[in-house]
């Protein structure tokens, strides 16, 4: 899967380098007909034609066919451009540095993810102590030959004696979960199946998953009748406890955590937004579930539980967050208080460690960090304020130090140790890699889209550029589905700019930057909206001197792909190079030009 992504990477980065450059004659794409069906569907009283349904047979000769004529153009087309192979090479070289994930505290042991440079994975370690030598505990390189086993989740043992971890098979959604006895490193004999979007949420000597019936088609199944069981180590899944089921609601997926050891809590949901919230105090054998939140309106997330209060995170009257208080013998809505009230800034992410709330917030799509005590008084901030992005915090409520992660467009992760008592970071981890990031520079822009919104922009590129319209830039944008573009290391977009070209990555609405009113100002009927702020995007790098029309490229991926789709037909005066990556393409689009197009994979959803 990675070396295919890295593939994808690489192609990319040549056909902007090639097309932007303009230094090589390479012949026009001439692309094969692609045949055209009379398949019409009709949708409130409006016909809909749909002439390339039969492409949605991924299985058919006819379509292995049509992916074959048009790898073979993609392969014609990159086959031709002479400096491929250098480019390559230098990418793999930059790419090839040791890389290690934020650590994390179970029982008495640290545990934390390394990856040497090249492995298909990261690998999962263990020390007895922050200064002790690193235990493999884990190696999902391992799991297959072919590399077509990929570890999905996991979850260990409160006492750090157990791990409990998920694969998926040839990129399926489908889950198997085994267990390692951690001191010994033995794969214990638990083996189970049917599980699909799950966690592992241990208690005691076992955990809460989630599991389907099994279908009798595993891969056109639908994902009904989703029920929430424990099973207990060492013992067979067909002894496992059902947890929670409802038979009324078929369409319901559940998951589960364990809160302070103690409170079984339930999310169920019916789609990517929205909630309901269960709990149940597992002290107690005649404990029912108690039902604090029974629709779908609206997001929550418990933190912890503190004096008999749930700590939860929501958008309840909140679209940019908050955190509340509710009384778990009395948890009516009439009965919550706000915690840490909402702010201006996005609430991304709260944990309770070490007697303090840490509160990681978006602001302009930047993490700040609040600190705040258990009774939500405002302590202050984290003492590392930078023009990035901040991860981490795992811990417990008595810990007294956790780690973070740091990283930004010219900086890859570097990691803190936080000591919760003094609010201060100390650097525990830093990159290898050989890059100069001193020699490059990341400034936040914002211009005004078509309906006069400010939308904000990170531009990244070499200090000193000239502001001639000659520089090579690559527009990257996504704008949907409340996912929020913050600044993160990529070593392909390094290689961009070490070549003296300008990344620019537009926080276009649809996405969650500045909460629910600018995800929803970019759905449904306003989806419009994504592609308008995504072309003044354009228009503003060509207005300010970055770059000019035959210089420009746009990328994105998935919904991003639509973006790039639906902008080049849109205004193709505007761009050299169009780069939608597994786009979903089944709005209805003008007639497509012919763009140096990349990633022109099939529909991968309808609707």
């Amino acid at each position: 899967m990675k070396k295919t992504i890295f593939c994808i990477l690489i192609s990319s980065i040549i056909v902007m380098f090639s097309a932007c450059h303009q230094k090589n004659k390479i012949e026009p794409v001439q692309y094969p007909e692609t045949k055209k069906c009379d398949t019409i569907d009709h949708y409130f009283g409006t016909a809909v034609p749909d002439p390339y349904r039969w492409l949605e047979d991924d299985y058919s000769e006819e379509t292995a066919n049509w992916v074959k004529a048009q790898n073979a153009v993609t392969q014609k087309f990159m086959s031709q451009i002479p400096y491929r192979e250098q480019m390559k090479k230098h990418l793999m070289e930059i790419m090839n540095y040791p890389k290690e994930g934020a650590p994390w505290k179970k029982g008495d042991r640290y545990f934390f993810y390394r990856n040497d440079g090249l492995q298909n994975q990261s690998v999962l370690y263990y020390k007895n102590s922050l200064d002790g030598e690193a235990v493999e505990l884990l190696d999902p390189n391992k799991l297959s030959d072919d590399g077509t086993v990929a570890l999905s989740t996991l979850g260990i043992s409160d006492d750090g004696n157990y791990l409990g971890y998920a694969i998926s098979r040839n990129g399926s959604d489908w889950q198997e979960i085994y267990v390692k006895n951690i001191a010994t490193g033995e794969v214990l004999d638990d083996h189970l199946v049917w599980v699909k979007f799950s966690g592992i949420a241990w208690k005691d000597d076992g955990f809460f998953y989630s599991r389907f019936p099994e279908p009798k088609n595993e891969l056109s199944g639908v994902n009904e009748n989703g029920k929430l069981y424990y099973h207990k180590v060492g013992t067979d899944q067909k002894a496992d406890q059902l947890a929670y089921e409802d038979r009324t609601n078929p369409d319901l997926s559940f998951s589960a955590e364990v809160v302070n050891k103690r409170y079984l809590v339930i999310y169920g949901s019916e789609s990517t937004s929205g909630n309901c919230l269960y709990f149940k105090d597992l002290k107690n054998p005649k404990a029912q579930f108690v039902k604090v939140v029974t629709d779908f309106t609206d997001d929550y997330s418990v933190v912890d539980e503190i004096d008999g209060q749930l700590i939860v995170m929501t958008n309840h009257d909140a679209p940019e967050y908050k955190v509340i208080s509710i009384p778990m013998d009395n948890p009516a809505p009439a009965n919550w208080k706000d915690l840490i009230p909402a702010s201006k800034e996005v609430l991304a992410g709260v944990s309770h460690i070490g007697k303090r709330l840490i509160a990681n917030y978006t602001k302009d799509a930047r993490s700040l960090v609040r600190i705040f005590d258990e009774s939500g008084k405002l302590l202050g901030n984290l003492d590392n304020e930078v023009i990035g992005t901040i991860s981490g915090f795992a811990g417990e409520a008595d810990d007294t130090e956790t780690f973070y992660t740091v990283t930004s467009y010219i900086t890859p992760a570097t990691i803190y140790r936080y000591d919760i008592a003094n609010n201060k970071s100390i650097l525990y981890k830093k990159s290898e890699i050989n890059f100069k990031s001193d020699e490059y520079v990341t400034e936040q822009k914002f211009f005004t889209s078509k309906d006069g919104t400010k939308v904000p922009m990170f531009i990244t590129h070499k200090k000193g550029i000239k502001m001639d319209g000659s520089n090579p830039t690559l527009l990257y944008g996504y704008g949907g589905f409340n996912i929020s573009l913050t600044p993160g290391f990529s070593v392909t977009r390094i290689a961009w700019l070490e070549q003296g070209g300008v990344l620019a990555v537009a926080n276009l609405r649809g996405g969650g930057e500045y909460g629910k009113k600018w995800h929803e100002a970019g759905t449904k009927m306003k989806k419009q909206n994504v592609f308008d702020d995504c072309i003044a995007a354009a228009e503003y790098l060509i207005a300010q001197g970055y770059t000019n029309k035959d210089k420009l490229a746009l990328q994105g991926g998935s919904n991003g792909g639509l973006l790039v789709g639906a902008v080049v037909n849109q205004r193709p005066d505007l761009f050299a190079v169009a780069i939608p990556q597994v786009g979903v393409m089944d709005a209805a689009l003008p007639q497509v030009h012919h763009w140096p197009l990349l990633g022109r994979g099939l529909r991968h959803q309808r609707g």
